[in-house]
């Protein structure tokens, strides 16, 4: 990264305004969310864009997915795999590429843009009394400036879409909120682990069904509209599906794997296959103790064990939780997301200043000090709203408002 310096303290700026205002109590408008969320992703993004850095598989694996859809290419067969979701984000990249954009920004307009849908969408997430807070606290987040911006990575595209079926969820229209969902599983596979709080937050059984429905029509519908976009045969679809949400079996990046392998990435499938099987147990045990629970809390469960337990990660999978955890704090939420970012931020700014040899050394000791951030992560769970008595909204910081000019 040719300008650490300034992009932490980008970094840090939104971080420390987040602090003060919940400090302070101050409840912004979402003129003034909106306002300090575009200018740090603004900012950010012409640093980003310059950089001689670039995220690897921001340029081997989503530039030439954008690229193939431009010769209407399959991007999935295209990229041999590299690129295995369904092709409505690479549209997105295309459409920035024919405009004339170069890379660096044409693949960051759409996270970048999704990103900033989602603060007033934490907003509503969140609840009239916790609202203002909770926007500005997104505007804010370093883990949602550094994924959206600096990596360009995919997932605040999937959250947008995640958070505005809940959004939709909460007042009973299930058609819309599967609708909103099957974008987002379109997006990336990871929301389907929500799909049993998206069904348990609509009013009766034939609102549930109404949303499965649309929950599969958006994905199927992306998937045999390929054809007229691309040129790839029904027969190549088949091909297309084996790669769909599949991810190759690299651990070491992340908690227990990270210390099984010395810190280094390295191909093992047996104890991915293991971590997953123990993943799957550890979700389902935690929907069945927030079952009665807010659903939004039941959600931030879900998500934080997911990240506890899971043996593959990115940094960008930090991301998943801090819309939820935003929108409903729990007494450790804030530091183990300050400590998130921290970790994170070591990964995105110190290692990229080292070449090949330099960058693996510190990567040891970086993956496995993920292990902090797990603890914090463990007490940031919404222990205590398991049940309907405990999950009322959060109470706000000042039970007061604050003297005219302050």
């Amino acid at each position: 990264m040719d300008h650490p310096f300034y992009t932490t303290f980008l970094l840090l700026a939104g971080l420390l305004l987040s602090v003060v205002a919940l400090w302070r109590g101050w409840r912004p408008s979402l003129r003034t969310a909106l306002a300090v969320g575009i200018a740090l992703r603004l900012f950010l993004l012409i640093n980003a864009a310059a950089d001689s850095w670039q995220p690897l598989d921001f340029v081997d694996g989503f530039k030439p997915a954008g690229q193939a859809i431009l010769a209407h290419q399959d991007p999935v067969l295209a990229t041999h795999g590299s690129w295995h979701f369904l092709p409505m984000i690479p549209y997105l990249y295309a459409l920035g590429l024919r405009a004339g954009l170069p890379w660096e920004i044409a693949g960051r307009l759409v996270t970048v843009a999704a990103d900033i849908a989602l603060i007033p969408l934490v907003g509503r997430l969140a609840g009239e009394k916790n609202a203002a807070a909770a926007r500005f606290a997104y505007a804010c987040s370093p883990i949602a400036l550094m994924v959206a911006v600096i990596h360009g990575q995919i997932e605040p595209v999937a959250l947008v879409f995640l958070v505005a079926a809940y959004v939709m969820a909460r007042s009973g229209r299930g058609g819309w909120a599967g609708a909103l969902f099957g974008f987002a599983l379109s997006a990336g596979t990871w929301p389907v682990i929500l799909l049993p709080p998206l069904l348990a937050m609509l009013p009766n059984w034939r609102e549930r069904v109404h949303s499965v429905v649309m929950t599969g029509v958006v994905p199927v519908f992306f998937l045999v509209t390929m054809p007229l976009v691309v040129h790839v045969g029904w027969v190549d679809l088949l091909h297309v599906a084996r790669y769909l949400g599949g991810v190759r079996p690299v651990v070491g990046e992340w908690g227990w794997t990270a210390w099984m392998t010395g810190g280094n990435w390295a191909l093992a499938p047996t104890a991915a296959g293991i971590g997953q099987v123990v993943l799957y147990l550890t979700l389902l045990a935690v929907m069945w103790l927030w079952r009665r629970a807010d659903r939004v809390d039941m959600t931030s469960a879900i998500l934080l064990a997911f990240l506890i337990v899971t043996p593959r990660m990115g940094a960008q999978y930090l991301l998943w939780v801090v819309p939820f955890l935003v929108a409903r704090p729990t007494r450790f939420s804030r530091p183990a997301l300050w400590l998130a970012a921290l970790w994170a931020g070591l990964g995105y700014i110190y290692l990229t200043h080292f070449d090949d040899a330099g960058w693996w050394q510190n990567h040891q000791w970086w993956s496995r000090s993920s292990v902090a951030v797990i603890a914090l992560l463990i007490l940031a769970m919404p222990w205590g709203r398991r049940t309907p008595a405990e999950t009322e909204e959060p109470a706000t910081v000042r039970s007061q408002p604050l003297p005219a000019g302050h």
